[in-house]
């Protein structure tokens, strides 16, 4: 279907996926690679991250991985470092990783704050300053940053995680008008809660699962490979004319409300 293809195809492109191991990175890195692109796998645990490469590898997939702590500030520099010294280009940056710390207010740890801050924030916005560069010099380029519902809604006992999620989410929007000009898209790709290895504990208790389930309007929590679509999208020509938006595969989450 040459009509779609125009529209959805990477052929050619190369993508940064951060937080690319499991869960949800992982299925979106695994998108951008059916749909033509290099993608570049990163995450924390080198290990693991160049056991899932190779699966990808192994069925023809041109994926790359290069593994790195995203609270270094040195070791975000030499990621983009590494992706301008590697690849002939850069087309799509997919800001994924990211961690949280559950915790009571009373005794929140300080490191958990700036922890959280470091790499839901600051990895983000370093990557996308390094990069943007190069996808200027190409004439254009699409950086998402992962979001999520928190960004929009209170959660107890978690004050970092949604601090820095609405933090991403305005950082998006100046993202979009500093690089608009350039051709660059800077969109914001919101989960809400998927069936991963982060929200395991809540998933895990029947009573909780079924709450969480209950809020959305499709009635089930999210599988990683329902962010497919979203990303092919927000990385490709159907999205071209989109720019400082949030789009949220949420099962309807934040359009239900009371």
């Amino acid at each position: 279907m040459p009509y779609l293809e125009d529209f959805f195809s990477l052929q050619g492109k190369v993508a940064l996926v951060t937080g690319a191991t499991r869960g949800l990175g992982c299925a979106m890195a695994e998108a951008l690679l059916r749909a033509g692109a290099t993608v570049v796998m990163n995450g924390s645990n080198a290990e693991k991250l160049s056991d899932t490469a190779r699966q990808f590898q192994a069925d023809g997939l041109a994926a790359v991985d290069y593994a790195c702590d995203l609270s270094d500030a040195e070791a975000v520099a030499a990621l983009a470092d590494f992706i301008l010294t590697t690849q002939p280009r850069i087309d799509v940056l997919v800001n994924n990783a990211g961690v949280t710390f559950p915790h009571e207010l009373a005794d929140y740890p300080d490191e958990f704050w700036h922890k959280t801050f470091r790499v839901n924030l600051e990895a983000p916005f370093q990557l996308a300053r390094r990069l943007a560069p190069r996808m200027k010099e190409q004439g254009g380029g699409s950086i998402i940053n992962v979001t999520s519902i928190g960004a929009e809604l209170g959660f107890p006992n978690n004050p970092a995680y949604g601090a820095a999620k609405g933090a991403l989410k305005q950082l998006t929007k100046s993202l979009a008008f500093d690089l608009g000009p350039f051709g660059i898209r800077v969109n914001n790709l919101g989960p809400g809660y998927f069936h991963t290895d982060m929200a395991n504990l809540s998933y895990s208790d029947p009573e909780r699962r079924a709450a969480r389930a209950g809020r959305t309007l499709l009635g089930r929590w999210g599988e990683p490979d329902d962010l497919a679509g979203a990303v092919i999208f927000l990385a490709s020509e159907a999205s071209r004319y989109m720019t400082g938006q949030d789009l949220y595969i949420d099962g309807g989450w934040l359009a239900k409300g009371l």
